[in-house]
């Protein structure tokens, strides 16, 4: 099977099990690759086509304008050389913008206590998802998209010798008010369980 048709969405299907079959062809698509930017890659744009392919969200007034990962900066590599010295904001900790499909983004979050703010964030510090029916009543929403009107975010959480670490989040906007409920976020968590268990980090 061509690796695009993996975004491809059976007719007639409820949202919970069109998030099972996004899960089945991620991990499909995620077999034999170790790469955590191969993979996230493959798992922004897998998520944002078929969202866009299933009639729930589609391309029109609900649709999902971004999909993405925000990842911890000690996973990037650090620059051999710059023209650039470094500085206080490249020191705190802070996320940066990785693999998505959409508009451009925000290029980094800070998660520093009294820096960190917005949905991404609050996600990644309370290692657990948000889900967030209006960004715009969200104290310290960060509009990276001006259009987003709803946003779902799960943790990404590595165990490491017996200890959860979160290394980024996954995060997902909508067009409309209300976009995501509890089973759209049900599903958004396993497969960020599934992208963490399939990468080298």
């Amino acid at each position: 099977m061509p690796h695009a048709d993996s975004a491809l969405i059976p007719s007639g299907i409820d949202k919970t099990a069109f998030w099972t079959h996004v899960h089945e062809q991620l991990g499909y698509l995620l077999d034999g690759q170790r790469s955590w930017v191969t993979n996230l890659a493959n798992a922004s744009s897998l998520v944002f086509n078929a969202l866009q392919a299933f009639p729930e969200f589609g391309t029109g007034e609900r649709a999902v304008n971004w999909c993405g990962f925000y990842l911890n900066d000690e996973l990037f590599p650090r620059p051999k050389f710059s023209t650039e010295e470094v500085g206080q904001d490249e020191l705190s900790p802070r996320l940066l913008l990785g693999p998505f499909c959409g508009k451009p983004a925000c290029q980094l979050i800070h998660v520093a206590p009294g820096r960190a703010r917005g949905v991404c964030a609050d996600a990644y510090i309370q290692r657990k998802s948000v889900l967030v029916q209006d960004v715009d009543a969200y104290p310290g929403h960060i509009a990276c998209d001006g259009e987003t009107k709803s946003e779902v975010v799960c943790p990404l959480i590595l165990t490491v010798n017996g200890e959860q670490r979160a290394i980024g989040v996954l995060d997902l906007d909508c067009l409309a008010l209300s976009g995501f409920d509890e089973r759209d976020q049900a599903g958004l968590e396993k497969i960020a369980k599934l992208v963490v268990d399939a990468c080298d980090w």
